[in-house]
């Protein structure tokens, strides 16, 4: 395959890595998160005690306003290095605390997802990001 045609569709990998995680974030880990604390019954909360974190509720919403907050600036491209590494700190939590014990399988998909909300954090939002209307510079600049 040609490498200058592939050069030109550089900006939609981080795209892809981008609204991928920012949705599954948004409806997959945040948004539970928030219904259950919402409701005075959170596993989640439970289990960021157990880690020994003081004040775990306060943690426990913190590191689930990180990650609906941290998905849904990722889908929308606003401010997306630090909402990638709000994500990346509750991803490290994930695998150095609640999973620091458990095999490589059960803590992979945190690992997965800290390694990439690291990788946009690096990249930036590339194609298709609201924060594109706020810039001054040309979109193509590789942010």
């Amino acid at each position: 395959m040609n490498p200058i045609l592939l050069d030109r569709f550089r900006l939609w990998a981080p795209t892809v890595l981008r609204l991928y995680t920012g949705a599954v974030f948004v409806i997959f880990h945040g948004g539970p998160k928030i219904a259950g604390l919402l409701s005075g019954s959170s596993p989640f909360a439970d289990g960021v005690a157990a880690m020994g974190f003081p004040a775990p509720l306060l943690f426990a919403w913190l590191a689930a306003l990180a990650e609906f907050g941290g998905g849904l600036l990722l889908l929308l491209g606003l401010f997306t290095r630090p909402a990638a590494l709000a994500i990346a700190a509750t991803m490290a939590v994930a695998v150095l605390g609640a999973h620091s014990d458990d095999p490589f399988a059960v803590k992979e998909k945190a690992l997965t997802f800290l390694v990439i909300a690291l990788s946009l954090a690096l990249s930036g939002p590339g194609a298709l990001a609201l924060s594109d209307r706020f810039r001054r510079r040309p979109a193509d600049d590789g942010r």
